[in-house]
């Protein structure tokens, strides 16, 4: 049951993501609300999923008017962070792994990884699924309107899905 929730959440994220280019295409939250119970997810996911998303679009505005978003990132020292019990359980060892990954070769940087992991913190499962955390970065960088590079894109879309790129 929880998980049945959990993947409701998930798909509504999906469809936001698969269906407006960028976080500034996507429609208010009323219209997107009524869009979306329209379209057959159930209001309670709905309202779920808007309020991850409501509250990602405010993060990412608040990074983009950030004194330091004019500056270049910096190199990140991933091994410098360190993850607390909670976010261990929630993102296992795959799952931290695979943003080891994206911030080595620069495709995170310390400000947009501690975004995704403050995000998928915010979701509700524990472990999260690596299909998941990946559809977190996705929206990470859909929200931030930064498109990922191309072969990084590739890894972070699930194929089995058909995800199209913006």
């Amino acid at each position: 049951m929880v998980r049945r929730y959990i993947e409701a959440m998930f798909e509504v994220l999906a469809f936001v993501y698969d269906n407006y280019s960028d976080s500034h295409a996507c429609p208010e939250l009323p219209v997107l609300h009524r869009t979306l119970n329209t379209l057959g997810f159930s209001p309670r996911e709905v309202e779920v999923a808007l309020l991850w998303l409501e509250d990602l679009k405010s993060a990412a505005h608040q990074m983009s008017t950030h004194p330091s978003a004019s500056n270049p990132p910096e190199p990140f020292a991933v091994e410098m962070r360190v993850l607390i019990q909670s976010e261990q359980a929630r993102l296992g060892k795959e799952g931290w792994g695979f943003l080891v990954f994206l911030a080595t070769i620069g495709a995170l940087t310390g400000e947009e990884l501690e975004l995704v992991l403050e995000r998928a913190m915010a979701t509700p499962c524990k472990p999260l699924h690596l299909s998941d955390l990946k559809l977190i970065v996705l929206l990470v960088f859909w929200g931030l309107a930064r498109e990922p590079d191309a072969l990084v894109l590739d890894e972070l879309c699930d194929h089995q899905t058909g995800r199209l790129a913006h």
